[in-house]
């Protein structure tokens, strides 16, 4: 097997008013003859290195189990900006939104070839990087039409960001909790319960008809519950 090839990219957003760090991931055989699935992963760097999810899409595509996909990992900068972008009420959490559906995505669809479309763009995230890519797709679910959460962070600005979607169809969720996350050591917030409040996204989900998958896992609140999903989520998210 061949593995895809990734590459580090940089990239201004005038939403941000910065220029961010990006690690694109192309297929072994990418070629520009061909359309691709986009799938966007904020902790980016994260999802590279301690979920593999290069290889596993490269084992996926070898396989023929999914179709060819580009793979955009953004990394955050620290752990302070990391809360400021990605947590529901952090202060930059609305101009990191922009950037993904007004920026990002467009840049990606301008330089290589991809199928344009909601059905075919993913946002993936664990923890924060997962609330904000629920809130990104909830927003823009014509332009995100797949979104996979790692034990989502979740408060009521979450849960009632999902109530107002008025067309659940166009949105598919693959949602995974660890059953030992009762208490997680966070870096801003102390001890919190992410169970609980997941069960709640849960029930609302099921409640408002999205196409849906969910399970609670064996695990914590680590990557050593989330590297092993990653093959079935960018399995699953495709069938929904």
């Amino acid at each position: 097997m061949n593995p895809g090839k990734i590459e580090e990219l940089r990239f201004y957003s005038n939403e941000l008013q910065e220029e961010m760090e990006l690690l694109l991931y192309l297929p072994s055989r990418y070629s520009p003859l061909y359309k691709h699935n986009v799938v966007l992963a904020s902790d980016g760097k994260d999802y590279f290195q301690l979920g593999r999810i290069g290889r596993v899409a490269d084992e996926l595509m070898e396989e023929e189990l999914i179709d060819p996909v580009i793979i955009v990992g953004i990394p955050y900068k620290s752990v302070k900006e990391r809360r400021r972008m990605y947590h529901p009420e952090g202060d930059r959490h609305q101009a990191y939104i922009r950037f993904l559906a007004h920026e990002l995505i467009h840049y990606i669809d301008e330089t290589y070839p991809t199928y344009q479309i909601g059905s075919s763009r993913m946002l993936i995230g664990d923890s924060l990087a997962a609330s904000i890519s629920l809130l990104t797709a909830s927003k823009y679910p014509n332009c995100f039409g797949k979104v996979v959460l790692h034990s989502p962070f979740v408060n009521e600005h979450v849960l009632n960001t999902l109530r107002t979607i008025q067309n659940p169809a166009a949105l598919s969720i693959y949602h995974v909790i660890g059953q030992h996350e009762t208490t997680v050591q966070t870096t801003a917030d102390g001890i919190l319960d992410f169970l609980t409040p997941n069960r709640k996204l849960h029930e609302l989900i099921k409640e408002k008809g999205f196409p849906y998958f969910y399970e609670e896992l064996d695990g914590d609140h680590t990557w050593k519950s989330w590297q092993p999903d990653i093959r079935r989520a960018l399995l699953q998210i495709n069938s929904l």
